[in-house]
């Protein structure tokens, strides 16, 4: 029997369809068979184990034999159907019974998708841009600032507030004259040029001094989360209970022993700090050629992807968003959380996996143990102890699979580097960090 695919543009491209019979007289005998070895064991109220009647034993189990029997059938045949073909199917195949067959048979039809076949296209006129960027003494000593900054503390200012100082305050607010909901705090701390409060709200405090009291109006954004308040004008009363000022640690030797450094040595800290800040880009470069590189092959390879493949990819993506958002905040489990939601993404990384599978075979880009191994070691550097989390890299299967992967997406990245039009470009240090400006 000839597989056929249905002529609808709402069809995938890949749906396949087996219409394919069964013998009746074959289920009937596989049913028979399933009642006699059913009857060995049986158990019935008034008979003794294995003497119950073949009739009743017909008459309870016969039902969910029958089934099992024809789900066998339609399986064997689909498997002998699919083997003869030689299609590659992705995903379980829906089964459709026919109404009525010829005498004597069961007929169906087995509805399924199949792998895409391609080979990986010419890369040659694609381009990928190569971010380089050697780390020097400048950020260096800009990654100790934002260190210092992290371990920052506030002392009393004696002044009125400025910006980048600690305001702590209790306030109050009211629309229309009443309190509103989440509008009320105490000791409350507003970090002034920080953007986390509105403007205006922000703006009143600079030049507030301790112990003052002060009303004033805040309009809130058209687009504001709480609808009651999106757009109103409120007006706001506060006690300023303190003005404190930044104090960022002195670059001494407690400030290296903050850093692990046990000594408190400034030139070792100096030098841990600048090893880690080169893993650090090296590992951001590496991010961004991978991105370009596998634009490059999505690019170049526009493929037909399995609708099943990607509804797993997708239900599986959002059961892991929502284990994710139980972990950080337990009150979230009811969360709905819908699987279309990740239907773009999903493809993108069914359509990628089948491309990465498909260039790996091509192209002989199967991963060696000692590139598994340097993934592991590059991991490891940034613990305490790196021979420790190699052995247990190398005990978790699930934990070596991940460095396998890895490794081959970098065999992957290599082989476009090689084959694309590839020109280095500068990037700024602040820019590749995602530092603000």
């Amino acid at each position: 029997m000839e597989t056929t695919q249905e002529n609808n543009a709402t069809v995938s491209p890949l749906e396949r369809r087996l219409d394919m019979v069964v013998a009746l007289a074959d289920i009937d005998r596989e049913v028979e068979q399933q009642l006699k070895r059913i009857a060995k064991t049986a158990k019935m109220a008034g008979f003794r184990p294995g003497k119950v009647p073949m009739k009743m034993v017909a008459q309870m189990y016969g039902p969910q034999a029958r089934s099992e029997a024809i789900g066998a059938a339609i399986e064997k045949a689909f498997g002998e159907k699919v083997r003869e073909q030689k299609l590659r199917v992705a995903g379980q195949p829906r089964i459709e019974m026919k109404p009525a067959g010829a005498e004597g048979e069961m007929a169906f039809t087995a509805i399924f998708e199949v792998f895409p076949e391609f080979e990986i296209a010419d890369i040659s006129g694609k381009h990928l841009e190569k971010p380089v960027l050697t780390v020097t003494e400048a950020e260096v000593d800009k990654t100790i600032e934002v260190l210092r900054k992290q371990r920052t503390t506030y002392v009393r200012a004696g002044r009125p507030a400025e910006n980048g100082d600690r305001v702590v305050i209790d306030f109050v607010g009211k629309k229309n004259g009443e309190e509103f909901e989440g509008g009320k705090a105490t000791d409350y701390p507003v970090f002034l040029g920080a953007g986390r409060m509105l403007p205006d709200f922000e703006a009143a405090l600079v030049g507030v001094a301790e112990g003052e009291e002060k009303t004033f109006d805040v309009k809130f954004p058209e687009d504001y989360h709480a609808k009651e308040l999106a757009g109103a004008t409120v007006q706001f009363s506060i006690q300023v209970k303190r003005v404190d000022e930044p104090k960022l640690p002195a670059l001494d030797a407690e400030f290296a022993r903050q850093l692990g450094i046990a000594d408190g040595d400034l030139d070792k800290m100096r030098a841990e700090v600048r090893a880690n800040l080169e893993r650090e880009v090296k590992k951001r470069l590496q991010a961004r050629i991978k991105e370009q590189a596998m634009n490059i092959l999505l690019e170049a390879n526009p493929i037909d992807v399995p609708k099943a493949m990607v509804e797993l990819e997708a239900r599986q993506m959002a059961e892991k968003a929502l284990a994710d958002l139980k972990r950080r905040n337990p009150r979230m489990k009811d969360m709905p959380i819908e699987s279309s939601w990740f239907t773009q993404e999903a493809e993108r990384r069914v359509r990628l996996g089948l491309l990465v599978a498909e260039l790996v075979k091509a192209k002989d880009l199967h991963v060696k143990p000692e590139q598994v191994r340097a993934v592991i070691d590059d991991f490891a550097a940034t613990f305490e102890d790196p021979q420790e989390v190699v052995r247990w890299y190398y005990s978790q299967p699930e934990r070596l699979a991940e460095a396998e992967a890895l490794a081959m997406e970098n065999n992957v990245v290599d082989w476009v580097l090689a084959n694309a039009q590839v020109t280095e470009k500068a990037i700024a240090f602040d820019e590749l960090m995602g530092n603000a400006a």
